[in-house]
């Protein structure tokens, strides 16, 4: 046994593993609208293939280690508002996530790597708060690697790498396009060309750059305003062959972050995004503020009403002398 699907298991088959040699590989991507030209499950689609070609790997290079892969779990947070976008509140993704982990970690699976294919900064936090407190909670090692993958990736720090993947230099002009690229763009139109071209509208050869600001990606729905059409990016420049090479340097940065991740010599935390370390994306950051913002309020009522009752009081004592 290798690389098997979770779910064509049966119960006494799954607990002959030996858990200390399997690993678990959960796919989580939302349904997303990305432009006129893609299908909404471009996330879910990539994360799969990544989940796939991970399990793939490992297989090959670690022998006697099973790879279980389990169902694709359409969910996301921080996404764009459109027909055909399933979005889910952040701590619903978090939660879920610690759920399926916590089960399988009660089961005896020390092994757990979540493959994702969306980029929105909340949902990547969501998903590296789950394997933090999953691994926290129970003592075994549940990590999401695709947030450093992706901040490293689109800030261009690959480029190189990906250049002789490719067999040719970048021009300017697709540096620069690739400095503007996050959505529905250049690289997932390549990808998307690569993997499931028979989903590809052609219009995409004629699709108009959308460029944005990196504060203006991270507005909620920017990029469905204004005339939008729900892409950042330059798609009329895709190309397989773009989406090939870059896959392969994704690939082995991955394959890099899960072996040390396996063996013990990576901390999960080298996976994390740079989102993770910032408050305001942070699941509880909103519900805690808003608490607290109302219990000042109402220790700022509270106190005045006390006051205004002394002062009362001062005067009646005031009048009765």
């Amino acid at each position: 046994m290798s690389v098997q699907l979770l779910e064509e298991m049966s119960t006494p088959v799954l607990d002959a593993l030996d858990r200390a040699r399997t690993v678990i590989v959960l796919t989580v991507s939302p349904l997303e609208a990305h432009g006129p030209h893609l299908p909404v499950g471009v996330d879910a689609i990539a994360a799969r293939h990544f989940a796939e070609t991970i399990a793939e790997r490992l297989a090959a290079g670690r022998p006697g280690w099973n790879v279980l892969l389990a169902p694709t779990l359409h969910l996301g947070s921080f996404t764009f508002d459109a027909v055909g976008t399933v979005s889910v509140r952040q701590r619903v993704v978090r939660d879920t996530l610690v759920d399926y982990g916590g089960s399988l970690a009660r089961g005896g699976f020390r092994h757990i790597l979540i493959a994702n294919g969306h980029g929105g900064p909340g949902h990547l936090t969501a998903l590296e708060e789950a394997a933090a407190i999953v691994s926290r909670r129970h003592g075994v090692t549940m990590a999401s690697l695709s947030g450093h993958l992706a901040w490293q990736f689109l800030r261009g720090r690959y480029t190189g790498k990906i250049e002789r993947a490719l067999g040719r230099q970048l021009s300017d002009d697709e540096r620069r396009a690739f400095a503007d690229d996050a959505h529905g763009g250049w690289w997932e139109t390549s990808l998307m060309l690569l993997l499931r071209p028979d989903l590809v509208d052609p219009s995409y050869r004629t699709l108009p750059p959308a460029r944005y600001s990196v504060v203006e990606r991270v507005v909620p729905n920017f990029p469905m305003r204004n005339g939008g059409q729900g892409y950042v990016g330059h798609p009329a420049l895709a190309d397989p062959a773009f989406a090939k090479a870059a896959i392969e340097v994704l690939m082995d940065e991955t394959m890099t972050l899960v072996d040390g991740v396996l063996d013990g010599t990576v901390g999960p935390r080298a996976g994390r995004s740079p989102f993770y370390t910032l408050p305001f994306f942070r699941t509880e950051f909103w519900p805690v503020t808003l608490a607290a913002a109302v219990g000042l309020a109402i220790g700022a009522v509270v106190t005045l009403a006390n006051l205004g009752q002394k002062k009362t009081d001062g005067r009646r004592a005031d009048r009765r002398a």
